[in-house]
């Protein structure tokens, strides 16, 4: 998991902290020279020197390590293995600036380490937009708590459905579902699947039915059964298809959800940032679930997804069994990508 971009982020610490060491040699170097010219030439102001050294020394904290070329040169190969792993430019861009913005202050003695603390604190930075407290939200929110799921098909928004439903459960939530996808007869077959293993009623409509109609009455039964949270389940789309863009907007104003929440796809890498730029756009939406991660060697639409959009990144999914969905928290990532 996050091994490719596990491996960048390794070999741009090693290399930088090469370059280091190079610049502290050559630095010593020129120091000793510099020295015996000095003490050849002029014995008499060997006390003089040493304390012009010293405060040399002291104010090198505040300069590059290495020459600006040199550093170009690896943050270029770094923006390169990052790219390549699919993280997205402006991620790329804001983990570069804030290494070069910290590396002057990098301690000399233990450059490695200051190189991994400084790309840590750069991914830190990046993904503290990604984490929010769900189960806080809906101890607090007013019931039912009603949630609207969207995305393209085939992200597995169904099964992070039913995987929310039995969290929920095991915290003493009731919830009802409701089956807005009335597109396809198979999705309304696999939703009532999860809802009778789960144990919960699921509101569903004849095919072809308005999906807005489901949402409603949906609601209405989580009201009249006195129902914690009510899961709706909408037709999975491309963010390209205009119509049922804009028939998600009527479930939408139907609904009045208090979360929107969209479920990408990690091993669509850039493509699962660019849905839900665009999702995002239209109804807007409050946070995303990320699946697959478990199958994601790369890691970049992880570490991208809530950035670009600015909405935090409330679960992952690493599996297809119930369990198999947890709480993201950017230390769970920082973790796995430099532990």
């Amino acid at each position: 998991m996050f091994d490719f971009l596990k491996k960048k982020f390794k070999k741009f610490e090693d290399a930088l902290e090469q370059e280091v060491e190079k610049a502290e040699v050559a630095e010593e170097t020129e120091r000793e020279l510099q020295i015996e010219r000095k003490v050849e030439s002029e014995l008499e102001k060997q006390l003089q020197l040493e304390k012009q050294l010293g405060s040399e020394a002291a104010g090198k904290s505040t300069k590059l390590p290495m020459s600006e070329k040199k550093l170009d040169e690896l943050l270029w190969d770094l923006e390169m293995g990052l790219l390549e792993a699919d993280v997205a430019l402006p991620v790329v861009e804001d983990i570069k600036k804030t290494v070069k913005r910290q590396l002057p202050s990098m301690a000399r003695k233990q450059p490695g380490e200051a190189v991994r603390a400084t790309l840590k604190k750069a991914i830190a930075n990046i993904l503290s937009s990604s984490e929010e407290d769900f189960w806080t939200f809906v101890d607090e929110s007013d019931k039912p708590v009603v949630l609207m799921f969207v995305g393209v098909n085939g992200t597995g928004k169904t099964t992070s459905i039913a995987k929310l439903v039995h969290q929920l459960q095991q915290r003493g939530y009731t919830c009802v579902m409701g089956a807005c996808d009335t597109f396809r007869a198979g999705a309304i077959e696999q939703l009532q699947q999860h809802a009778d293993n789960l144990g919960v009623k699921l509101i569903k409509h004849d095919i072809g039915s308005d999906p807005a109609a489901v949402a409603y009455d949906a609601i209405q039964h989580a009201k009249a059964k006195y129902k914690d949270v009510v899961m709706l389940d909408t037709a999975g789309r491309m963010q390209t298809n205009i119509n049922l863009m804009d028939e998600m907007k009527k479930i939408r104003r139907v609904a009045q959800p208090d979360k929107i929440i969209f479920v990408g796809d990690a091993l669509t890498g850039n493509d699962a940032v660019e849905q839900a730029k665009r999702f995002d756009q239209v109804v807007p939406i409050d946070g995303t679930i990320l699946n697959k991660v478990d199958a994601d060697a790369k890691g970049g639409a992880a570490l991208s997804i809530a950035y670009t959009i600015g909405k935090p990144l409330l679960f992952i999914g690493n599996g297809q069994e119930y369990d198999d969905q947890i709480v993201f928290t950017p230390e769970w990532m920082l973790q796995r990508l430099f532990d």
